[in-house]
């Protein structure tokens, strides 16, 4: 996964390396956090690098500082034992981070076909051994960040990141993001998924622009 860096997102089309960079950083970093429990490293290097002054005042400024604040209060130990609660449960998790069961209610359902179909055409296929769906929130974020930073211009363009965003994430992320932050056990992740859903509206709007 990508790390990430210093946050630069203006709500404008996507053009610009830098911003695409940007963009690509932060869908990285989205799709490990939501992958696994961040490791004392990580938190680290989330805790110490904060939105640059003249973006700071902007919602997304604010979700990444607030993740940044959380992250610097946060113990590795914490946020495995939080993921935990949240995201895998005894039996099954508070809070499911599958697109299918947003959209119809259950897991496995038309729109994680849709997820392969995509990526099918991509061709990008899923690593032995992981056994998480497709329609896996990370999975997505990660899927988002090749479109962006890839070399194969026939897939990683804009013109597919619209597509892929507005058929596979904008759908339910918003949902997602909300079942997170009203969850009384959300403390580290009640900022990530608020800078998740900051973003996706940024991202929403950006690609609207174009």
């Amino acid at each position: 996964m990508s790390d990430t860096r210093p946050i630069r997102l203006t709500e404008s089309a996507p053009t610009d390396q830098a911003e695409d960079t940007a963009r690509a950083d932060l869908y990285g970093l989205l799709a490990t956090l939501f992958y696994r429990a961040p490791d004392a490293a990580l938190l680290h290097h989330i805790a110490a690098n904060r939105a640059p002054a003249d973006d700071a005042g902007s919602p997304l400024g604010q979700a990444w500082n607030a993740l940044g604040e959380a992250a610097a209060g946060t113990t590795e130990a914490e946020a495995a034992d939080e993921y935990q609660q949240l995201f895998v449960g005894i039996g099954k998790p508070d809070i499911f981070l599958y697109g299918s069961y947003y959209q119809t209610g259950f897991l496995h359902e038309r729109p994680l076909v849709a997820v392969r179909e995509d990526l099918a055409r991509y061709g990008l296929e899923r690593h032995e051994g992981v056994s998480e769906p497709e329609d896996h929130i990370a999975t997505l974020c990660e899927v988002m960040r090749f479109l962006i930073a890839g070399d194969d211009l026939s897939v990683s363009n804009l013109g597919e990141q619209q597509r892929f965003f507005a058929r596979h994430l904008q759908p339910w992320v918003e949902s997602l993001c909300d079942a997170v932050i009203a969850h009384p056990g959300a403390r580290f992740y009640a900022r990530a998924a608020e800078l998740l859903k900051s973003f996706a509206a940024v991202e929403a709007v950006a690609m609207e622009m174009h």
